[in-house]
């Protein structure tokens, strides 16, 4: 395992790899997911020579095409990494766990942290010309309803494993760019919109609330945006942002009965659910958390998630708007658009409008 003392001497002990600047190649990981395939789409835009890391190539060649260069492997095989990442000037380290609730919470060590960690020291390795960090704004501190912006790091350790765990990343690639690496942050809220069926997260709650299988909506709500433009963000970061900047990318706040309704409208539904009262949900959560100790299955309300909706977190953009030009795509269109892409089922390539 590399520690981050371990960063410098990858530089001093050993030379940098020299790489051919003939043609410029960007490296995805994670590009089977919701944030990864999106930047692969915004990469695509630009015509730019795209590589990915995926365990199983024949599933990652169906979803993004025959123009991407599939490499095999993962990111617990260093071997692998290597190889996807020689000849890349630019790397989007997509790739993570962002649930709320696994039954074994070490997962979140090996893939959040100790695959970062072997990303970052092969990514000295290279000398690449730019290393873009997918975070989130799950590592910046605010209280309850408050607005904030990038320059509220917690120091303090979050409530649940995942939120530790990408604590632990962002930390791990600050203290690379202080051994020069030239990485840029991205920070995204909860995302939503055209991506790999395989993705969950809001894109269920959208298509259960359609098909009226969602009884009761839990209280509070996050913030949200839309994932294409994520992918832009990124993209925009890695070709305008300045080495250790760090970018939120998220629209607004919304409660999820603000969200139901929105997509009530969209699909033509009468009613939206009610909100279940907050003890309701804690006892849901509790019970559950205690059932699951011994199925080893997900409970029906994760804690993790009751939290985060309660905390009503505000992150503003305006830092990514103002020096990347990032374009930001209202509710209403991201939605309509999302409901589009649901209402196709699409099994292969999601199609980005």
């Amino acid at each position: 395992m590399i520690s981050p003392d371990d960063f410098e001497a990858f530089i001093v002990a050993g030379e940098r790899i020299e790489m051919g600047r003939a043609e410029r190649v960007a490296l995805v990981t994670g590009a089977t997911g919701q944030v990864g395939f999106n930047i692969v789409e915004a990469l695509r835009r630009r015509g730019a020579k795209i590589r990915c890391l995926a365990r199983v190539p024949d599933r990652a060649r169906a979803l993004l095409g025959d123009d991407v260069d599939i490499v095999r492997g993962d990111l617990a095989e260093e071997a692998s990494i290597d190889q996807a990442m020689h000849g890349c000037s630019v790397v989007y380290h997509a790739a993570g766990l962002p649930e709320q609730w696994v039954a074994d919470r070490r997962i979140f060590e090996r893939l959040n942290v100790d695959g970062t960690r072997r990303m970052v020291a092969a990514a000295l390795v290279h000398g690449v010309e730019r290393f873009v960090f997918t975070s989130t704004t799950d590592v910046f501190a605010a209280k309850g309803g408050e607005a904030f912006d990038e320059t509220a790091i917690d120091p303090k350790p979050k409530a649940t494993a995942y939120q530790r765990s990408k604590q632990t990343a962002d930390r791990l690639v600050a203290d690379a760019v202080a051994c020069g690496l030239p990485a840029v942050f991205v920070h995204p809220s909860a995302v939503y919109g055209p991506a790999p069926l395989a993705s969950r997260g809001l894109n269920d709650l959208f298509a259960n609330l359609r098909d009226g299988k969602i009884p009761l909506l839990l209280p509070g709500g996050l913030p949200i945006v839309y994932a294409p433009d994520v992918g832009e963000g990124h993209v925009l970061a890695a070709e305008k942002g300045e080495t250790g900047g760090r970018f939120i990318l998220s629209d607004a706040y919304f409660t999820l009965e603000d969200i139901a309704r929105h997509v009530a409208e969209v699909a033509g539904l009468k009613t939206v659910p009610r909100v279940i009262p907050l003890w309701g949900g804690e006892l849901v959560a509790g019970v559950g958390a205690l059932v699951s100790k011994f199925t080893r299955r997900p409970p029906l309300i994760p804690k993790g998630q009751l939290n985060l909706l309660q905390w009503g977190a505000k992150p503003i953009a305006t830092r990514a708007k103002e020096e990347l030009g990032w374009p930001m795509t209202p509710f209403t269109d991201g939605v309509r658009r999302t409901m589009a892409f649901l209402e196709h089922g699409e099994t292969r390539r999601p199609t980005i409008r």
